[in-house]
């Protein structure tokens, strides 16, 4: 068993958490630039906890322009062993209505203007995101939803678009009919892919805010609607990070491998790799660099 520090990483509305014991506010510094903002630090029932808002206080980053491999490096650095993560989405599905919160399954990255990996030329790696989301740490969510008494959905395939606009009523239909994805939002990739790099437990928790562009009595997202609904289920997201965050104060070695998904990734022979780049790695690969 090992010491269990939980990183929380909150989206569109959540700026902040309380009920954490010595809670501070600390500036982390990064090789990869300076993170979204400081993180917030704590102990919650014993479980050390570091919360991290994705835009910044104030809601100061877009979602290309989250520095997410700063974010998930600063996590890392501070000895998180996890990642929850939580964001705003809108939804495919009639049954995952507003307000209702999506234990999310996999993946489809749309993004392309994001830099998605911490390797690059002089340190090559390639994990696997087969299975992008650590089931442990899903089972632990859902666990928290049902003890705080919150409507959520377990497993849904979150489509990553670029943002920041939001989908066309085109593309809304193609990525529910065609595509199959139930939700949609703009800043889970490359967050998910890099946790993996960092060989952090990762799982994301998804809030719905409305029903994107494909719903014939909704017809386009409304901005005003989307914050109206964040503003009222907000309580709602914090209770459940602090329910997550309460579950268990030890960590086994993790039955899906996200604590070893380095293991055997590193392609670059040893007498070959950048001391530049190894010097960046030392946080998210120093386990087996």
């Amino acid at each position: 068993m090992v010491n269990r520090m939980i990183g929380v990483i909150g989206g569109s509305g959540i700026y902040d958490v309380d009920g954490l014991h010595d809670a501070e506010w600390q500036s982390v510094e990064t090789p990869w630039g300076a993170p979204s903002d400081q993180i917030l630090t704590g102990t919650l029932d014993d479980v050390p906890m570091a919360f991290l808002p994705r835009h910044g206080r104030g809601h100061v980053h877009s979602p290309t322009s989250v520095p997410y491999r700063a974010n998930i490096d600063a996590l890392k650095r501070l000895g998180c062993t996890e990642v929850i993560s939580m964001s705003a989405v809108g939804s495919f599905r009639e049954r995952m209505a507003p307000g209702h919160f999506v234990i999310v399954s996999d993946f489809i990255d749309r993004t392309y203007a994001r830099e998605k990996s911490f390797f690059g030329a002089g340190c090559v790696a390639h994990v696997s995101v087969a299975h992008p989301v650590c089931q442990r740490l899903g089972d632990i969510a859902q666990q928290a939803a049902e003890a705080i008494g919150v409507p959520y959905h377990r497993g849904g395939v979150y489509l990553a678009m670029e943002g920041p606009q939001f989908s066309s009523l085109a593309e809304s239909k193609m990525y529910r009919e065609s595509w199959g994805a139930d939700v949609i939002g703009m800043t889970n990739m490359p967050e998910a892919k890099l946790a993996r790099e960092a060989e952090l437990c990762y799982a994301s928790v998804a809030m719905v805010t409305d029903y994107d562009s494909w719903h014939p009595d909704h017809g386009t997202v409304d901005i005003a609607q989307i914050g109206a609904t964040l503003r009222a289920n907000a309580d709602n997201a914090r209770r459940l990070i602090l329910a997550i965050a309460s579950r268990e104060s030890a960590l086994s070695p993790c039955p899906c491998g996200c604590d070893r998904a380095l293991e055997h990734a590193i392609m670059t022979a040893p007498d070959k790799r950048d001391p530049t780049l190894l010097a960046k790695l030392d946080a998210v690969a120093g386990r087996v660099l």
